[in-house]
């Protein structure tokens, strides 16, 4: 069987209300027991001593006699609910308040001896077999003339003692169960507030092992408990977009390395079996050489994106550089393809050097893809323009083109790995939905920031930048 959170609070709470209720019974009884019977003790002792001194000490002064002693006593006893006796130095009893006539109560305490109480004005006993249970009984000296003469005794029952120290344990039981019913309610509030709250997370786990993550928990407290709920929410979101990420990623590189495999297997095949003529090999081989050019270029890409995992590190090689020279260098790159479309590059540059500090390789990287784009979504007969910006201790480069732009609805998506507008996959086929997923990636690891303007039809601009170099 499966233990649960709330089973073990609740075999919790059982055992805590057992061991409460020995603890109650036996320590605190013991410890109640010795408290009320010291304090009686101390009580009957101040009576008795206050005996000794007014009472027993001018009978044996002279100065009262043995009658009007015995009524001091039994006054005195039946107040106290007690005993009281005054003995000699070697047992007899003088007077006793049990016994009505005062002259008939000569008897004799066998084998008394004072110094069996030891260091203590207090015994619990049968006091030499006197009784025939247990007493409490507390002496005081009587002292006439700086000498001993007797002793006063007051003895009491210990029932008594026990039955009230018994009253006080039964308050202790009933605070027990105020405090055994207090805690049930405590673990029926705990219960509502936060057992079920787990139990529902627990229940969106399950269904998150098994696939679902659109279970949602649903938990909006400002506290921990909240915040756990939130935090699993989110995770469970965030574990939903992945897997529609992982389907958007197979489904898109299946067809990115379908269509040109596709390609080269057909194109190979007919020149194999004759039905391509041999003057027409070259063009459908620099077509193979086209597509796999195509097929390495994704490959490339899909490494280069793995570097950048979206809770990864990317590793940078900072060093300071001419911003303008790679933007003249990046330029040359595209001649030729420029030339092909009719287009041209205008390079609008902050002076004739403009350092940077930041990873060479990389950011070259970021403006030949955006130049790329450019180019890819370009009219012919336009012209692209790179132009470099130094405001304070920045460096803006900005890549702006004149040509189809991007649809209002798509500005956010663009980011997206694999990402493609209608018009992309309509008007270029050579793209792999990458590269501005990685620019964005190498711009952040830069801690600094891209932007994109564009309007449909007019043109696109993107803007990022790096740290001017101060040496």
């Amino acid at each position: 069987m499966k233990k649960t959170l709330y089973l073990k609070f609740l075999m919790g709470y059982l055992i805590f209300g057992v061991l409460g209720f020995i603890l109650v019974s036996t320590l605190t009884q013991y410890g109640l027991q010795d408290q009320v019977q010291s304090r009686e003790s101390r009580t009957l002792y101040t009576e008795c001593t206050e005996i000794a001194s007014r009472y027993a000490a001018n009978y044996y002064n002279r100065s009262m006699k043995l009658a009007e002693l015995h009524n001091h006593l039994e006054t005195i006893s039946s107040y106290l609910h007690t005993k009281i006796k005054v003995i000699s130095v070697s047992g007899r009893v003088i007077v006793d308040s049990d016994n009505s006539d005062a002259f008939s109560s000569q008897s004799v305490i066998e084998g008394f001896d004072i110094n069996d109480f030891g260091s203590q004005y207090y015994v619990v006993n049968d006091f030499y077999h006197t009784f025939s249970e247990d007493y409490l009984t507390v002496f005081a000296p009587v002292t006439s003339n700086y000498k001993v003469r007797g002793y006063v005794l007051i003895h009491k029952p210990i029932t008594e003692i026990s039955s009230y120290s018994y009253e006080l344990l039964n308050v202790a039981y009933i605070t027990l169960l105020i405090l055994f019913l207090l805690s049930f309610i405590f673990l029926f509030l705990f219960s509502k507030l936060a057992y079920r709250p787990l139990s529902r997370m627990m229940q969106a786990a399950d269904a998150y092992i098994n696939g679902d993550f659109t279970k949602k928990i649903n938990i909006h407290t400002e506290d921990e408990i909240g915040h756990l709920a939130a935090t699993i929410d989110y995770m469970a979101n965030e574990l939903n977009t992945l897997e529609d990420d992982q389907r958007k990623f197979v489904s898109n590189v299946s067809h990115d390395f379908r269509s040109p495999l596709t390609s080269i297997k057909g194109y190979i095949e007919a020149i194999l079996d004759g039905t391509i003529p041999y003057e027409m090999q070259d063009k459908y081989l620099n077509i193979i050489l086209f597509e796999t050019e195509r097929l390495n270029k994704l490959t490339s890409s899909l490494l280069e994106l793995n570097k950048f995992g979206s809770h990864g590190k990317t590793i940078l090689y900072m060093n300071r550089f001419d911003i303008n020279y790679i933007i003249r260098m990046t330029a040359l790159a595209f001649e030729g393809l420029c030339s092909e479309k009719h287009i041209s590059i205008e390079l609008i540059l902050s002076g004739q050097n403009l350092y940077v500090t930041a990873d060479l390789a990389k950011i070259q990287q970021v403006i030949y893809n955006l130049t790329d784009n450019a180019i890819k979504f370009s009219h012919p007969d336009t012209s692209i323009t790179i132009e470099t910006t130094e405001k304070g201790d920045k460096v803006f480069v900005s890549v702006r083109d004149s040509g189809v732009g991007i649809p209002k609805d798509s500005l956010k998506k663009i980011w997206e790995r694999f990402y493609k507008t209608d018009q992309s996959r309509g008007k270029d086929k050579r793209g792999t939905g990458l590269g501005l997923s990685i620019v964005k990636e190498i711009i952040q690891a830069h801690n600094e920031n891209i932007n994109v303007i564009s309007t449909e039809g007019v043109g696109t601009e993107f803007i990022f930048t790096l740290p001017l170099s101060k040496e």
